[in-house]
């Protein structure tokens, strides 16, 4: 009877270096019970033969030891052996009073260090730990190599200046656990730079949660966010878990933030800077482990100005800021975007369309996609879709009315006058009015619902109803 291969990982490899034997073979069988694969060393010297030779992911050690001892070591990896353990983590024991030695050792390049006796929960921490930051380096390596071979880091594709830039702002800050702002208009691309963010990081592992602040009623936000107990308001019948909970040692993205209420700004900053949470009706608050990242598609130095976005908040979010031009200004990366997004739509749909052909990318390539990437996305869709298997995309295979809103633009509407005929129903001349006061605000729901002289909650839920319509939100 055949048997299937079942790819089993393969264990990280831990050398442990210890002069005392029984510290030694106590270690040993520690870290080998947790599933590592385990060398030993009696000191400093061998520990350094047996580096070179074996190659470990980690290295545990004592300082003070005989011939070589701890700091000698790290002084070595550091020198001439430092291409050879370019993702070696040191990991050094210290006995109590040794507290300046190991502050030594970290300035030399010691991933953590652990005082004796050694707490057993403490040390497979670090050591988990480690086994993912070296993971996340390999990656991070892995993904700069695809890069500079073909323009492509993680999902997203480019290799024109503004996004090879992009790119390596990416690469530099996708490690750390910095808040980052990412704006752009809508349809470029800021979720993807979110997730490829958390997917280039050492919390990769863990959940990646997004919430459209625009998209959840004002009433309902803080719950969504922060979670509420069993009680807290009319309707809570039971405890919930808000975002920041459900992202717990993974990251957090916000997008629309400008859209979130004042109120609740507030509240997020205080857990931004406090990295503390108090769920909705409840005593007690619990500590927070989330990378947050926030997205707009407004200027959110205007948002600040116009009162939409709390000063303070944009201050501790923007420790870096990512902007996303749109798809007009680097028009040359369409073409390997297209075929990115035709493998993907091909393995979506089950197809085997062959490519993407010179009628259809000559249309595109003048085309001023105001809906940037998802656009560009939703008409490589519905052209897989329409397409022969076997045969490429072609001009025929575009929406009938691709190009005419680009013609339209030539005569601009006054988005300030809303037009209404005789026979037109008070339904109809409500929405009208609502999208064109969205229009005219650049899509701000908050404002657009001051304007209009009703409740966020009210606009919110016009704006669903009109998404469920035949028409959708088409004007």
């Amino acid at each position: 009877m055949a048997t299937a291969n079942v790819h089993m990982p393969t264990p990280v490899k831990v050398l442990i270096i210890e002069d005392e034997p029984h510290a030694l073979m106590g270690l040993a069988e520690l870290i080998s019970g947790w599933g590592y694969r385990t060398e030993t060393a009696r000191d400093g010297i061998e520990g350094l033969e047996k580096t070179l030779a074996w190659n470990p992911a980690i290295i545990v050690t004592d300082l003070k030891m005989p011939r070589l001892d701890g700091i000698g070591l790290l002084t070595r990896l550091a020198s001439e052996e430092s291409a050879l353990c370019s993702n070696l983590a040191v990991v050094v024991l210290t006995a109590q009073g040794s507290i300046q030695l190991a502050v030594e050792a970290m300035k030399l390049g010691a991933y953590d260090f652990l005082q004796k006796p050694v707490d057993a929960t403490r040390l497979r921490t670090i050591l988990a730990n480690a086994t993912r930051q070296r993971d996340t380096e390999i990656e991070l390596e892995v993904a700069r190599r695809r890069l500079r071979e073909t323009g492509v880091l993680g999902s997203m594709v480019g290799n024109s200046r503004p996004m090879r830039e992009i790119f390596g702002l990416i690469e530099q800050i996708a490690p750390s656990n910095v808040s980052v702002l990412i704006t752009g208009e809508s349809g470029t691309g800021k979720e993807l730079v979110a997730r490829t963010l958390h997917d280039l990081s050492p919390r990769k592992p863990r959940p990646f949660v997004a919430v459209n602040c625009a998209a959840i009623p004002e009433t309902l936000i803080e719950s969504e966010i922060f979670g509420h107990e069993k009680g807290a308001f009319t309707g809570a019948v039971e405890r919930r878990a808000g975002c920041f909970e459900l992202a717990s040692g993974g990251t957090l993205l916000l997008d629309e933030l400008g859209e979130m209420p004042i109120g609740t700004q507030a509240k997020l900053l205080r857990v931004l800077e406090e990295r503390k949470l108090r769920r909705l009706g409840a005593r007690t608050e619990q500590d927070v482990d989330v990378r947050v990242l926030a997205a707009t598609n407004r200027d959110p130095t205007l948002a600040v100005a116009d009162g939409h976005l709390r000063s303070d908040l944009y201050y501790r979010l923007n420790v870096f800021n990512i902007h996303l031009p749109p798809l007009r200004d680097h028009i040359e990366d369409l073409p390997p975007m297209a075929e990115a997004m035709l493998s993907e739509m091909n393995a979506k749909h089950g197809r085997r369309v062959s490519g993407v052909g010179s009628s259809i990318l000559e249309r595109m390539m003048a085309y001023d996609w105001p809906g940037n990437a998802r656009e560009l996305r939703n008409t490589i869709e519905r052209a897989v879709i329409l397409c022969p298997d076997g045969a490429p995309l072609d001009a025929g295979h575009l929406p009938p009315a691709f190009g005419k809103t680009q013609a339209a633009a030539s005569h601009p509407v006054d988005s300030s006058i809303v037009q209404v005929h005789v026979g037109t129903t008070v339904d109809e001349a409500e929405r009208l009015l609502i999208l064109r006061t969205l229009e005219a605000t650049g899509q701000n729901k908050t404002r657009a619902a001051e304007i209009l002289g009703v409740s966020l909650k009210t606009l919110h839920n016009k704006l669903k109803e009109y998404s469920h319509s035949r028409d959708g939100l088409s004007v």
